[in-house]
C-alpha cells in the first residue's frame, strides 16, 4: 500500500522479490539521524516482514532502496546486492501531488552512475554519436567506432543488474532486426532495470514496455521538423503514461544563435528551434519522468566533460536527469556531482575498461554506492 502509484505496475515483481529476503528485527527508513515522522514510523519492528511493515520502502525510477538497521552491511542474496536506504531527511512518505513528489525527487541529494548498452547492427559498440549518418542500407552505415564486441547485450544487463545499478539506458542505433531482438534481450534479462531508446514511437513504446523496459526514451518522434510536435508528444503519454517516458534533449551549441543549447535530431543531424533552457526544462518537467542529456559535442570522444551543461542542468532540472558525454574519470564523475548540485547523474561508456577503456567498471561501481555510505566488497 506503500508503493507510489506510477509504481504500481511493480508491485507483483517487487513483492515477489520481497518474499525472498529474511526477516529481520529492526529496520530504519534512513541513514541520518533525521528524526522524521516517517523514519519514526520505521523506527523498530519485530518478527516481521519488510513488506508489511515499512511504509517507506519505495520505489524512485527502479532505484530499489532498503534500510536496514545493521551498521553499514549489506543484505546479500545470490550475488545481487540490496543496497540500503542513504537517504536523508529528504525521504519522505509518498504524496498523492505529482508536483510535490517530482520535487522530492529532485532534491534527492544521491548521484548515480546509470549505465549504457548501445547497440549497433546487432552488436554492443561504442560510437562518436555524431558520426551516424543515414545510408541508403544498414550495411553501408560506417560510423566512427570506439569499441565492438560479441559479447551478448543481454550479459552486460546481467552484470548490471548483479551490482543493481537500475535506471541505465539501451539505445538502438541503427533499424534493424538484429539491433531491436538484441535491446529486447538485455530488457528482458533485466526486467524494470533498463530504458529503452532509438526510433521509439506511439506505435512501439507498449511492445518495449511489456519486454522488461522500465521506460521508453524518444527524441525524434516528438521533436521534427524543426521544432516539439505537441500533438505528437500528448498521443505518447496517452498511450504509456507519462511515468514511463524519459525525454532525450541531447543537444549541442549552435554558434549562430548565441551558442545557445539546441535539441538535435535524427541522430543528431537535424536542429531543432528547441533551445535547452529554463523554460524548456520547466515546461517539459510536466511532460515525463525523466530527461536524458547527451553533450552531443563531446559524447564518444573521452575529451571531458560539457560542464556548461551539467551545471545548467543541475540548476534547472526538476524532475531526475542523466548527463552523458566525456566522462572519463572518477574525477569527472565527482565534476558532474559538483557543477550538476547533486542533481544530476552521469553516464560513462567509451572510456569504461567494459568498453574498451581504461576506467575501471569496478571503480565507477563503487565510487556508484559511496554515494549511498556504501562500499561493496
Amino acid at each position: 500500500r506503500h508503493f507510489y502509484a506510477q509504481n504500481s505496475h511493480l508491485k507483483t515483481k517487487i513483492t515477489m522479490m520481497i518474499s525472498t529476503i529474511p526477516t529481520v528485527k529492526s529496520f530504519t527508513a534512513s541513514a541520518s539521524k533525521s528524526k522524521s515522522k516517517a523514519s519514526s514510523k520505521c523506527a523498530s519492528f519485530t518478527s516481521k516482514k519488510m513488506s508489511q511493515c515499512c511504509p517507506c520502502f519505495r520505489v524512485r525510477n527502479q532505484h530499489f532502496l532498503i534500510a536496514e538497521r545493521r551498521g553499514r552491511n549489506t543484505v546479500t542474496r545470490n550475488r545481487s546486492t540490496i543496497l540500503l536506504c542513504a537517504q536523508s531527511a529528504t525521504t519522505r512518505t509518498p504524496q498523492s501531488d505529482d508536483k510535490s513528489e517530482s520535487n522530492d525527487t529532485n532534491n534527492n541529494t544521491i548521484v548515480s552512475f546509470r549505465p549504457c548498452i548501445d547497440i549497433h547492427l546487432g552488436k554492443v559498440k561504442q560510437i562518436v554519436g555524431s558520426s551516424l549518418r543515414d545510408e541508403k542500407s544498414v550495411d553501408e552505415e560506417k560510423p566512427e567506432t570506439n569499441f565492438e564486441t560479441d559479447v551478448k547485450s543481454s550479459e552486460f544487463a546481467e552484470m548490471y543488474k548483479r551490482d543493481n545499478i537500475y535506471g541505465g539506458h539501451a539505445i538502438l542505433l541503427s533499424k534493424d532486426l538484429e539491433t531491436k531482438e538484441a535491446a529486447l534481450e538485455a530488457t528482458r534479462a533485466f526486467p524494470g532495470g533498463l530504458q529503452i531508446g532509438g526510433g521509439v514511437t506511439a506505435e512501439t513504446a507498449l511492445e518495449y514496455l511489456e519486454n522488461g523496459a522500465s521506460h521508453v526514451i524518444v527524441t525524434s518522434y516528438v521533436f521534427h521538423d524543426g521544432k516539439l510536435d505537441e500533438e505528437r508528444l500528448e498521443k505518447l503519454i496517452r498511450v504509456i503514461g507519462k511515468k514511463r517516458l524519459v525525454l532525450d534533449l541531447s543537444c549541442r551549441r549552435d554558434e549562430k544563435d548565441g551558442n545557445k543549447y539546441k535539441v538535435v535530431t535524427d541522430r543528431w543531424q537535424k536542429w531543432t528551434d528547441v533551445c535547452v533552457d529554463e523554460k524548456t526544462l520547466e515546461r517539459l518537467s510536466e511532460k515525463c519522468d525523466e530527461f536524458l542529456v547527451h553533450g552531443v559535442d563531446v559524447e564518444g570522444k573521452k575529451m571531458g566533460l560539457d560542464l556548461d551543461l551539467v551545471e545548467l542542468l543541475g540548476k534547472y532540472c526538476q524532475i531526475p536527469v542523466t548527463y552523458a558525454g566525456g566522462a572519463r574519470s572518477i574525477e569527472d564523475l565527482e565534476l558532474v556531482k559538483t557543477y550538476g548540485q547533486n542533481r544530476v547523474d552521469v553516464t560513462i561508456g567509451s572510456a569504461l575498461d567494459c568498453f574498451g577503456g581504461s576506467l575501471k567498471y569496478a571503480d565507477v561501481i563503487d565510487w556508484h554506492n559511496k554515494q549511498r555510505g556504501l562500499l561493496l566488497k
